[in-house]
């Protein structure tokens, strides 16, 4: 049985619209898999982290708190208000310091510690994201009105 040109043009547009539906799904599905959000030590701590999903934390190191033990690195991030407790195993940044703004990258586990993947410093002394810096001011101000 042969198809009619009519026909045969419906079958080819709805096989090219399921190609191009299940191209998007897996790009999406893709692009998804690897977004990690941003969220604050006061983020964390209040359960509106991700769970289950790699995700940034960002803020301050705590003066006094970095503990090496061969190449795992303890510190605890930030905000001036809440606190958390990051360990890293790996070489850290050369500008990573105590006192000085930083990056982690990773997800938390049962303990409530955050275990990186990744740490970034900030590389200028002035310097600080646009996103981090906002964050920084409002889990201050939202810590200074309890």
């Amino acid at each position: 049985m042969t198809l009619k040109p009519r026909y045969k043009r419906v079958v080819i547009i709805i096989g090219a619209l399921i190609a191009i539906g299940l191209a998007v799904t897996l790009i999406l599905n893709a692009l998804n898999s690897n977004i990690a959000l941003f969220v604050t030590p006061s983020e964390v701590a209040a359960g509106k982290s991700p769970q289950g999903q790699a995700f940034r934390i960002g803020g301050m190191v705590k003066e006094g708190s970095v503990k090496r033990d061969n190449l795992t690195v303890n510190f605890v991030i930030t905000d001036m208000v809440k606190d958390i407790p990051v360990a890293y195993t790996g070489i850290l940044p050369d500008l990573f310091k105590e006192g000085k703004g930083a990056v982690a990258q990773g997800r938390l586990n049962s303990d409530g510690k955050f275990i990186a993947s990744e740490v970034l410093a900030k590389h200028d002394e002035n310097y600080m994201p646009p996103e981090a810096q906002h964050a920084l001011d409002q889990a201050q101000k939202n810590g200074s009105k309890k």
